[in-house]
């Protein structure tokens, strides 16, 4: 495209995609072999209920996090929730804001009080400087996020919590096959929980799993995830229904095996990105620790307006109109949703690089459904974008 804004779809020109491009769109892996997979289950009649399948995706989850266990969900909250009863979470546990809404709704749900804690403007992750000055009487643990396929500061987080006696869990849905310090993530903490939602580079449709090297914490998380039993009629334990089905396993193990395929396409996708937005002012790209195994799943901007002159959300929608559906996360910030808006309504005062970065972050489309042509057209609009922001800006008025 030539540098004539009224090219932009946003001021009358046709839309540069006439199909969306999506931040999310699911990896699908090998119809074929899922179609079998999925045959086979209908042959067999056995849809759920610890089926071979699920147990075929938890050998292949927990050996390729290098854990002893791994227990898969219907979905990731579910996971989390019972994840964190298990491991007794209770009254108060410190967890960043800059989070899905679900790490903060797993806790709220079972009447535990979430402490929201400002992140690190560099990594995005909860600070842990910051945390020990939140540990109150009544808080019983940390959860440590995960975003964007790199790993919190576990070290920092884990003596944190060993001096205090707290219970530390991962909220790991971003971060299926990535490393820290050179351990797979899911070695970490009392226990980490993985999603496999159609949106995560891994999905089973929907799904989740808590994976843990603890004996006796994963026995305990089985038993919780189907009621409470311990075989044919023998409740022994408190529960709740969180099975994964057969069919959201086939299409895990589906996944898995297109896995390096999956990460070599979003790699490469990055590297694009990188080279496409390259020394553009004001626009910061997030990137990966080439130390460390990663799945590259999302590309993530920093929009400064202070120097592009145009805000992030005016940058949405321009791109949203040339069907590029960009997504601005983690906007508002969990401390600004309901309920915790309600509840706690000065906690931004706290959070101030929280609020800073959910006015400048924004996701770009990637994954297996997103070329490198696609891709350069999106670096051109940006950068025209930016280097005509003050003219763009008063267009936008």
């Amino acid at each position: 495209m030539n540098g004539h804004l009224d090219n932009l779809a946003v001021f009358g020109a046709t839309p540069k995609f006439s199909t969306p491009l999506h931040v999310g769109r699911p990896n699908i892996g090998d119809r074929e072999y899922l179609l079998a997979r999925i045959n086979d289950l209908l042959d067999s009649r056995w849809l759920t209920n610890n089926g071979p399948l699920v147990q075929e995706f938890e050998a292949h989850v927990a050996a390729l996090a290098d854990v002893k266990h791994c227990i898969a969900m219907c979905n990731g909250t579910i996971a989390l929730e019972i994840a964190m009863r298990a491991v007794g979470l209770a009254g108060e546990v410190i967890v960043p804001s800059f989070t899905f809404i679900a790490t903060a709704h797993a806790l709220q749900w079972q009447e535990i009080t979430p402490v929201f804690c400002d992140v690190d403007p560099q990594t995005h992750h909860i600070d842990p400087r910051r945390v020990e000055g939140m540990i109150t009487p009544r808080t019983s643990g940390i959860i440590g996020v995960h975003l964007w396929g790199r790993a919190c500061d576990v070290e920092a987080l884990t003596k944190i919590a060993q001096k205090h006696h707290l219970k530390l869990i991962f909220d790991a849905a971003h971060a299926f096959g990535c490393s820290y310090q050179g351990r797979m993530i899911g070695n970490f903490g009392e226990a980490e929980v993985f999603s496999f939602h159609a949106t995560k580079f891994l999905n089973t449709f929907e799904g989740g799993a808590v994976v843990t090297n603890n004996d006796n914490l994963a026995k305990k998380i089985r038993l919780m995830k189907n009621f409470g039993f311990a075989g044919y009629d023998d409740v022994i334990h408190i529960g709740t229904n969180g099975k994964m089905s057969e069919i959201a396993a086939a299409m895990g193990l589906t996944g898995l095996e297109s896995l390096n395929e999956f990460i070599a396409v979003n790699q490469r996708n990055y590297q694009a990105y990188r080279s496409g937005l390259k020394d553009l002012p004001g626009v910061s790209l997030l990137t990966y620790y080439e130390s460390e195994q990663g799945n590259y799943q999302y590309i993530v901007l920093e929009i400064d307006e202070t120097v592009t002159l145009v805000t992030r959300d005016q940058l949405v929608k321009i791109l949203w109109a040339e069907n590029i559906l960009t997504r601005r996360y983690f906007y508002p910030g969990c401390h600004r949703m309901e309920p915790y808006r309600s509840y706690f309504p000065h906690t931004g005062l706290l959070l101030p690089e929280t609020e800073r970065l959910a006015q400048r972050v924004l996701l770009l489309p990637t994954g297996t459904t997103v070329g490198i042509d696609e891709i350069q057209t999106i670096c051109q609009i940006i950068r025209l974008v930016v280097e005509q922001g003050p003219e763009i800006k008063q267009r936008l008025l």
